[in-house]
């Protein structure tokens, strides 16, 4: 079977692909995966082709972009238009000489789904996020002026339409674009129970889990209590560290801090903190007892995986949906603020009541359950044999 994959240029939508595409050219398939270089050591070590998108006028890689797009609906429909048609010669050409059985692309990169309509090629849907649908969309907290922008920008998103139109694409409108429903075969890198009202969701949806990779270095649990804190790659709020620090210094906790690239000197540091650029995750994560987190979908699945009970502390609307659904099943605490008062009280919190470790061990327990990669290559298989 040869299967073309679209990935956005983001790690956390990547990483979770890159077990199951390992599986599939295991299995014998080939793997077309079109993607930037940054991830290309990554996909060629995975077994895939590596099919670079850098040098086209592919302008969703400028962060600034990125940070509007959250914000302005029609630029970012005027966006992902122009990236598709930045795409679109390079991507026939490679589709009409590949002939692939199948296209697989991240729930974002929207031009994967758009080229399997051109093509009439079945299309399936890779979802890193939480999957979305009109009820689990609630998850997502738009308010009504938002709504009201939204109407008002929509002749310039159909004027964007209209340019895909003249481009071969079969699309009437925005949703046929970025909405995926009951009838669009679709792999959700979650549980059904970790996933909101999962019961609105058809068979074609298949919930095979997280996609955890093996620990590779193994951290030494040097308290009873370990505490881990991270807040993805981008995050760089001094003020939180710098209250961490204070908070949890001196403490009898065990506290490891991945800070990324954060230049802060911390002078003085207390012998129970721990400060790293990076770490391996999941090494951490199998020692720690409580996780305080930016509640990227990523890190959030991964420390629930091991059943440590979660922090919360969301930057984005997508990032408040997991806190949302972790609050629900009470596996975790939302950070009332950054204050060092309310960061040692929550920890307290964590620790001083069990259901907190019991919330997180039931949901770790439905992602072990789950098909995982096994089921997604049954299902990718079945889908190319259609």
């Amino acid at each position: 079977m040869r299967i073309a994959w679209f990935c956005i240029p983001a790690h956390g939508h990547t990483n979770p692909t890159l077990g199951l595409v390992r599986a599939l050219t295991d299995a014998g398939h080939e793997i077309y995966y079109f993607s930037f270089e940054m991830f290309r050591e990554k996909i060629e070590n995975a077994g895939a082709f590596f099919i670079p998108c850098d040098s086209f006028d592919f302008k969703m890689e400028d962060k600034e972009n990125a940070d509007r797009v959250g914000k302005d609906q029609a630029f970012a429909v005027e966006l992902l238009v122009s990236s598709t048609l930045a795409l679109d010669e390079m991507v026939t050409e490679k589709i009409c000489e590949l002939r692939p059985d199948a296209i697989v692309a991240d729930s974002i990169a929207y031009w994967g789904k758009l080229a399997a309509m051109k093509h009439g090629i079945p299309f399936i849907s890779s979802t890193t996020t939480f999957a979305f649908n009109r009820y689990s969309s609630r998850y997502m907290k738009h308010g009504i002026a938002e709504t009201l922008k939204m109407l008002f920008s929509m002749p310039k998103v159909n004027k964007q339409i209209r340019r895909l139109q003249e481009k071969g694409y079969p699309v009437k409108g925005l949703l046929d674009i970025v909405q995926n429903d009951n009838d669009t075969n679709t792999i959700v890198y979650t549980s059904k129970y970790f996933q909101p009202c999962s019961d609105t969701f058809s068979d074609k949806y298949h919930f095979i889990g997280p996609s955890i990779r093996p620990i590779s270095d193994n951290f030494e649990k040097k308290a009873e209590k370990t505490i881990y804190i991270s807040m993805g790659t981008v995050n760089q709020n001094r003020e939180f560290y710098r209250n961490c620090i204070s908070a949890l210094g001196k403490k009898d906790y065990q506290v490891i801090i991945s800070m990324g690239t954060n230049t802060d000197h911390f002078d003085d540091m207390p012998d129970n903190i721990e400060i790293y650029e990076s770490v391996d995750q999941m090494a951490v994560l199998s020692i720690a007892d409580a996780f305080i987190t930016h509640c990227g979908m990523n890190s959030a699945s991964e420390g629930l995986y091991f059943g440590v009970p979660l922090i919360l502390f969301p930057q984005t609307p997508e990032q408040g949906a997991v806190a949302r659904r972790v609050e629900e099943l009470g596996a975790g605490i939302r950070l009332s603020s950054i204050d060092e008062a309310a960061i040692l009280d929550t920890v307290t919190r964590i620790f001083g009541d069990k259901s907190f470790k019991q919330g997180a061990e039931k949901v770790s327990e439905s992602f072990k359950n789950s098909g995982g990669i096994k089921e997604a290559v049954g299902f990718i298989e079945s889908i190319g044999k259609i």
